[in-house]
């Protein structure tokens, strides 16, 4: 079953043509990777996805609703949610003030709380810190506090960007695990990833940008495989 359908997606920034024509569909259930170098057009994707960037062309549908021009703001409503490359947390607020703003759009009390006990329950170190302003925190621990914020708004969709970025190699496998923990847990994933091996690795498919287009795409395995691919467009060949 489809959740997301992007159809010829086009974005500019003034005269730059950002995402020339890109179409995909993530299917419910699944980690959906964006692969490609620095500047192919992946974070602006996901930005153009939720709202964030106007877009010049192309259609939407989340669930089989056109959301091409839904307000940003009313998308969590919806399902679909965004997690901002750099974390972008409130750091004079508490780590649970911080999750509490991720429901900031649900009337539902007594699953608030049921779901923030459950971000704590996958996360215990934001058990541990929740009365802690979140500028205190350590980079991974910061990135968890990103995680579960845009967990608590319930997402069916949520869309990652960059969750490894910046952070020390033994983290970086714990963000992944959690990742992986995530979508068990019937959320579906879109994942915008520098660390081509790790994201492969949880991914169920993936599609390869360049400058703006979509050069292949496939299982998680076939992306992996393909050395031509690995060494012109992800480098790591």
């Amino acid at each position: 079953m489809t959740m997301l359908a992007v159809e010829d997606l086009n974005v500019h920034y003034g005269v730059i043509h950002a995402l020339k024509g890109i179409s995909f569909q993530v299917k419910k259930g699944e980690i959906f990777t964006l692969l490609g170098s620095n500047g192919a057009g992946k974070t602006t994707t996901l930005k153009a996805l939720s709202g964030l960037l106007p877009k010049t062309g192309g259609r939407v549908f989340f669930n089989g609703q056109d959301v091409t021009n839904t307000p940003s703001h009313t998308l969590p409503a919806l399902g679909l949610v965004h997690v901002p490359e750099g974390r972008r947390i409130f750091a004079g607020l508490s780590v649970a003030e911080n999750l509490l703003l991720g429901a900031y759009h649900r009337r539902d009390r007594a699953e608030i709380k049921a779901d923030l006990e459950s971000v704590y329950e996958l996360f215990p170190r934001l058990a541990e810190r929740r009365k802690q302003d979140a500028g205190s925190l350590s980079g991974g621990e910061q990135q968890m506090l990103a995680m579960g914020r845009g967990l608590m708004s319930k997402p069916q969709l949520l869309l990652l960007d960059e969750p490894s970025m910046g952070l020390a190699p033994i983290l970086v496998e714990e963000i992944f695990r959690f990742i992986q923990e995530i979508n068990k847990r019937s959320t579906t994933i879109l994942l915008v990833e520098q660390n081509v091996h790790l994201a492969l690795q949880v991914s169920h498919r993936a599609c390869v940008l360049e400058t703006g287009r979509i050069v292949t795409a496939g299982t998680a395995g076939e992306i992996a495989e393909d050395d031509r691919i690995q060494e012109i467009y992800l480098g790591v060949g």
